[in-house]
């Protein structure tokens, strides 16, 4: 059973770390606590597996890359954790996991390739093929016709406020 403090943590979290010198400290404010015990239950919270991790979205657009493309290959099952782990190694691959193949959909690696351009993400990848050996594995490359809504998960709906009437 999750403490009241705790569901305030994530209410809080789920928007987003607030950008300040100190994030931590700012939530702490909001939900009456110190910004050691915030930083202890959040730590908490993830050994229990309730947040599975914290990380930075980063709209790559508003930088100048317009072009991304999921590649994705059906590699044995034996490769997986070798091959994912030299992808993921380049810089320009910004994740790499596997998947379970699904009977009309037999792909079990997937990485996500960005660039300022089309051509820069198709020569990227040549070059991750021919350094990690992939080119004898089926493989296709989907690129984004469009840029969907990028946000964290959201687990309760924030409280209402008198702006909210």
């Amino acid at each position: 059973m999750l403490e009241e403090k705790d569901r305030q943590l994530l209410e809080q979290i789920q928007q987003g770390l607030p950008i300040c010198p100190r994030p931590y400290l700012e939530i702490g404010r909001l939900c009456n606590m110190p910004e050691a015990e915030v930083l202890e239950r959040l730590s908490k919270l993830k050994q229990q597996g309730l947040i599975k991790r914290m990380g930075v979205i980063v709209k790559h657009r508003q930088l100048g890359y317009r072009a991304n493309a999921m590649v994705v290959w059906n590699v044995p099952d034996s490769l997986i954790k070798q091959l994912g782990g030299h992808i993921s190694q380049f810089s320009f691959v910004t994740l790499c996991y596997q998947r379970p193949r699904q009977p009309e959909w037999p792909y079990n690696l997937y990485c996500m390739i960005h660039g300022k351009d089309q051509t820069t993400v198709l020569t990227q990848l040549a070059q991750l093929v021919e350094a990690c050996g992939l080119d004898s594995f089926d493989q296709q490359i989907l690129f984004s016709n469009r840029c969907f809504k990028q946000r964290g998960a959201i687990y309760q709906k924030p409280k209402p406020t008198l702006a909210d009437g």
